[in-house]
């Protein structure tokens, strides 16, 4: 696997980056080619005291993300990788049963820090949208852990976004 470590707002130091890629590192017994998966760490100070980190795994046919904080940097280290190795298992059927083609393969996201200010955008993100069916995009959802994902429907060609309901269900907005 290949690791991608950085830090805003904090000093990432050699011991650090060599204790994430051994927690993370043993996530590659899950990939067919691990030398073809690239891990970006994101080390990031929250209040005084709060350390976050930030770890997104871009594999060929998805992408998985975790998002952990604690006091102690290496807690938070030890808990998204478990949180990360859990969406796996979890995943696990849904990820053998896709013989879909290479969707996400090129997924890109873009990441800026805006200027602070009241009443901004805080966060923007910059995706290629590749056609997907629903239960593609059901999949990606959970893997990424959001609340909701667009994505381009390959059937209508037109732009959706699932969602998860309150009751736990999935809903799809689509849009004309």
């Amino acid at each position: 696997m290949k690791f991608n470590i950085h830090g805003k707002k904090i000093d990432v130091t050699d011991s650090i980056k060599s204790y994430i890629e051994e927690k993370i590192g043993r996530l590659d017994k899950y990939f067919e080619n691990p030398d073809e998966v690239t891990a970006t760490a994101v080390i990031k100070l929250r209040g005084r005291d709060e350390q976050v980190v930030e770890i997104t795994i871009n594999a060929n046919k998805f992408i998985l993300r975790g998002e952990e904080s604690h006091k102690d940097l290496y807690a938070s280290i030890d808990k998204v990788s478990d949180k990360i190795e859990r969406q796996i298992r979890k995943n696990k059927t849904r990820l053998k049963k896709r013989t879909v083609k290479d969707v996400s393969k090129d997924f890109v996201l873009d990441f800026e820090e805006p200027e602070e200010n009241d009443n901004v955008i805080v966060k923007r993100k910059v995706i290629e949208n590749k056609p997907m069916s629903e239960e593609e995009a059901i999949l990606q959802m959970e893997l990424l852990g959001h609340e909701f994902f667009a994505y381009k429907n390959e059937e209508t060609k037109e732009v959706n976004i699932l969602y998860r309901r309150k009751d736990g269900d999935y809903g799809i907005l689509e849009i004309k």
